[in-house]
C-alpha cells in the first residue's frame, strides 16, 4: 500500500482509487492465433518488418497502436481514457474563472481591496496587491482541492473532463495538485493575467504527444474524458 495520505479526507488510500490504471489481466491459455510455446511468432519466416519498428513509429498521435487504442506496454496512456479535447478544457477553465472570479470580487469589495481604484479627476488606476494576493489564494485553492479530491473542478465536472497523473492515471497528489495550480495561477494573479493563462493553457492544442499545458508538464499530468 502506498504510504501517500488520503486526499483531504477522502476516506480512502490511494490505491484505491478509481480512476488508477490497472494491470492487464492474465490471459490465461492466449489468443486463438497465438504460437505453441517455444515457436517463433513467424516460423521460419523473417518479421514482416525485418528489425525496423512497425508502420507509424509504433503507435498513433497520442501512443498505443496507430488508431489510439494503447496497444502497447510502454505506452503511458495504455488502461486511460482518451484525452481531452482542446477546445473542452478552454470552456471548463473559462466557467472556473468566472466562478472564482465572483467570489474574488465580492471579497474584495468586502475588504476593500479592490483591483482598481478611479480618481475621477484624471482617471488614473492603480493596482492593488492585495486583490492580486487574494486573487492567487483563491484560485490556487480551488484547483488544488478540487483536484486532488477527483480530478475535477466545477468545470471540468460539467465538461466531462478530468486530471490524472501520466504516470497511472490516478487523481493527483496534494503536492501534484498545488504544483500544477501554482503554475498556473500565481502569473495569472501577479503579473500576465490571460496571457498567461492562454499560454498555459493554450500550449494543449500544440502539444504532441500528450496534450499538455504548462502547468501539466510541471506537474506531469495529463488531462482525460470521463465520457
Amino acid at each position: 500500500m502506498s504510504s501517500e495520505p488520503p486526499p483531504f479526507g477522502s476516506g480512502r488510500s490511494p490505491d484505491d482509487d478509481p480512476f488508477r490504471k490497472q494491470p492487464p489481466p492474465d490471459q490465461g491459455g492466449g489468443s486463438p492465433y497465438g504460437t505453441p510455446p517455444g515457436e517463433p511468432p513467424y516460423g521460419n519466416e523473417p518479421p514482416p518488418y525485418g528489425n525496423e519498428p512497425p508502420p507509424y513509429g509504433g503507435g498513433g498521435p497520442y501512443g498505443g497502436d496507430p488508431y489510439g487504442g494503447g496497444a502497447f506496454p510502454n505506452d503511458p496512456l495504455m488502461g486511460m481514457p482518451p484525452l481531452a479535447d482542446s477546445g473542452k478544457r478552454v470552456l471548463a477553465r473559462i466557467m472556473d474563472m468566472i466562478l472564482v472570479g465572483l467570489v474574488v470580487a465580492l471579497l474584495a469589495w468586502a475588504f476593500r481591496v479592490s483591483q482598481y481604484t478611479v480618481d475621477t479627476n484624471d482617471m488614473e488606476f492603480s493596482k492593488s496587491l492585495g486583490q492580486e494576493a487574494l486573487a492567487a489564494v483563491l484560485y490556487i485553492a480551488y484547483d488544488t482541492i478540487f483536484t486532488v479530491r477527483n480530478g475535477q473542478t466545477l468545470g471540468k465536472r460539467l465538461m466531462k473532463l478530468r486530471v490524472a497523473n501520466l504516470s497511472d492515471g490516478a487523481t493527483p497528489s496534494t503536492q501534484t495538485s498545488l504544483l500544477r495550480a501554482a503554475v498556473l495561477w500565481i502569473p495569472f494573479a501577479f503579473c500576465c493575467a490571460c496571457v498567461w493563462t492562454a499560454i498555459a493553457g493554450g500550449w494543449s492544442f500544440f502539444d504532441k504527444p500528450y496534450k499538455q499545458g504548462l502547468h501539466d508538464k510541471a506537474a506531469k499530468t495529463v488531462v482525460v474524458s470521463t465520457e
